[in-house]
């Protein structure tokens, strides 16, 4: 016989809480008879609490759980601004000639924003919310939002704005980005079914906008056609090209020895105030008139060195073509966070228009400290140097994004020169090696050849291109085939002779050789030179045309040269221009320079005077 199961009492059910929010106080007739309609409508009893809101204007607010059910007449206001202000930037995006700014409305736009107006009915709108339980430092924990994606753009009362980034089993982590200071315990949080995005397209070359493209240069609203998701997926390998078409940087030293191509990687690494940013922006330079567009990521850096920045680019004229992402040090880290992130989506909307684009990140070792602040504040586990244990993954699914896009996909190309801080020369730190195992090779400087006077002051032994000569015109590729090694050499020998021991003849030639090639390769901070230029200065060290000239005047007797060869022989630049290759006019190139030469102690004449 089975035995019979006692019948229990059901537990009580725990009422339900409702806050219900009006513009106006209600009266105690129409209170209760809410109170028995949601009772009702819920199966549940409710402990119902009513707020009173004047900026809902009109209407009603319910908030049941983590659900809002929002009639209010404010919230219909917003969505009918919304759709006006989306309607009319359509239509004068549409009939400005040449794109936005300036024009006036049409009588069709006028009557037909009218006629949305008119046809406009509202409805309730309903929304998961969530409430912040702790905030502070630019991270918020909101409880609730159990639908909230990762990455996706949470609004707060009172107007702040954030994205999450941690999705736990009873709480929501999230990062904000502006409104902070309003944001308290308690607050509203609602999510808004977009995924953090920018706005994209030729608008925003020439200005300053901050990491969510809001400008900050005072010129004004920008009026961008597009937006694009500031993390996408990076290209895949059968969307890539092999990297063989140079991206010039002016700078003779690195174009000659550790060449960059179009979609590489190249990172720019050594120690503060060893001229890393100088080569970044003489890169920016010296693509003015390539049809290459540039963007500047500035992250972590003082608001007046990003102004000085800005200022070089100004008035160099390579403003025009660039795009400058501003995240100082006085900006929260979340943004200095998504900081590289937007600056990439921008870069990648001109790629995957067919376009040549070079990008900045200046620099990578900030941008992992804001992370690491982010993600200890999110109570994320520490790991080396308490850095998270993503922290390889982020500057990963970030430079991966730059590529040589086929030609299928357009034959677009984003080439990414990040920047990294060292710390008294240690390459071998977490950070650091992390980004030298990502990227395809590496500029060293180094501090000593900085403070000795050899600017830009690049370390050959520990910088590498894995481009290397692809990257290169056929011309650059033979004259610097030997330079490379020449200088290693002349390093080593010069350390060793330091000791005082007698050199043999060949050995002395070697230091004398070495000595007028680091002459040569001294660059002032943008004065950037034309492949044509770099080809002759390069043509004037593979010889021995320099061996009779003093050191001290190897440099000065070099940019003559260039000079006179300009002026007396603009049909060799031009050909080496357009050709790319030094065989068809060697012999033109060898006889001006003897016949230099033999002027040399005139122009030394008048050298010496000027001086």
């Amino acid at each position: 016989m089975k035995p019979v199961r006692e019948r229990t009492q059901p537990p009580a059910r725990r009422p339900v809480r409702v806050i219900v929010r009006t513009a106006r106080p209600l009266s105690p007739e129409l209170g209760q008879r809410i109170r028995t309609y949601l009772s009702e409508a819920l199966g549940r009893p409710v402990a119902i609490f009513f707020e009173h809101d004047p900026s809902l204007l009109g209407g009603i607010a319910l908030q049941v759980g983590n659900t809002v059910v929002d009639a209010s007449l404010s919230r219909s206001l917003e969505e009918l601004r919304a759709k006006l202000a989306d309607h009319l930037r359509a239509a004068v995006m549409v009939s400005a000639p040449g794109g936005p700014g300036g024009v006036g409305l049409s009588r069709e736009t006028l009557r037909s924003a009218i006629e949305l107006v008119r046809s406009y009915t509202p409805a309730p709108v309903v929304e998961e919310v969530g409430t912040v339980i702790a905030v502070g430092d630019g991270v918020a924990r909101v409880s609730g939002l159990p639908s909230a994606m990762a990455g996706e753009l949470v609004a707060f009362d009172g107007g702040g704005e954030g994205m999450v980034l941690d999705l736990d089993v009873d709480a929501v982590g999230c990062i904000v980005f502006s409104g902070g200071d309003r944001i308290v315990e308690g607050t509203v949080v609602r999510c808004t079914g977009r995924v953090a995005d920018v706005p994209v397209g030729e608008e925003l070359l020439g200005r300053v906008v901050n990491p969510l493209g809001d400008p900050v240069d005072g010129k004004g609203p920008i009026l961008a056609r597009a937006r694009r998701h500031i993390e996408g997926p990076a290209p895949g390998v059968a969307d890539r090209e092999p990297v063989n078409v140079p991206l010039q940087t002016g700078i003779l030293a690195v174009d000659a020895m550790v060449p960059i191509g179009r979609g590489q990687r190249e990172l720019i690494i050594g120690d503060r105030q060893t001229g890393k940013t100088s080569i970044a922006v003489d890169a920016i330079i010296s693509q003015k008139g390539s049809g290459v567009l540039c963007v500047y990521v500035a992250i972590g850096q003082k608001a007046s060195s990003i102004a000085q920045t800005v200022s070089v680019l100004e008035e160099h004229g390579a403003l025009p073509y660039t795009i400058v992402v501003a995240a100082s040090a006085s900006d929260p880290a979340p943004l200095q966070y998504i900081a590289p992130y937007a600056g990439c989506a921008m870069a990648e909307h001109f790629m995957y228009s067919g376009k040549d684009v070079l990008i900045v990140y200046d620099d990578l070792s900030k941008h992992a400290a804001a992370h690491r602040e982010v993600a200890l504040l999110l109570r994320r586990p520490p790991g080396r140097e308490a850095y998270p244990g993503d922290v390889f993954y982020i500057h990963g699914r970030l430079l991966e994004r730059a590529a040589k896009l086929s030609r299928e996909r357009g034959g677009g190309s984003m080439t990414a020169l990040p920047i990294v801080e060292t710390l008294a020369g240690d390459v071998s730190a977490y950070i650091p090696t992390n980004t030298i195992s990502i990227t395809d090779g590496q500029i060293y400087l180094e501090s000593d050849l900085f403070f000795s006077g050899v600017r830009p002051a690049v370390n050959v032994g520990l910088s590498v291109s894995r481009v290397g000569g692809d990257a290169q015109v056929p011309a650059m590729r033979e004259l610097s085939s030997h330079l490379r090694l020449d200088l290693a050499q002349y390093r080593e020998l010069s350390a060793f002779a330091q000791f005082g021991a007698d050199l043999d003849k060949a050995t002395q030639a070697q230091l004398h050789r070495g000595e007028r090639i680091v002459e040569v390769l001294k660059q002032p901070n943008h004065e950037v030179l034309a492949v044509e230029e770099q080809v002759v200065m390069l043509f004037v060290l593979s010889g021995e045309w320099l061996d009779d000239v003093p050191v001290d005047q190897t440099r000065w007797f070099v940019r003559e040269f260039l000079v006179h060869v300009k002026e007396a022989y603009p049909s060799l630049m031009r050909r080496i221009r357009e050709t790319g290759r030094i065989d068809e006019v060697r012999g033109d190139l060898g006889r001006a320079l003897d016949a230099f030469k033999k002027d040399f102690a005139g122009v030394m004449g008048r050298h010496a005077e000027s001086a």
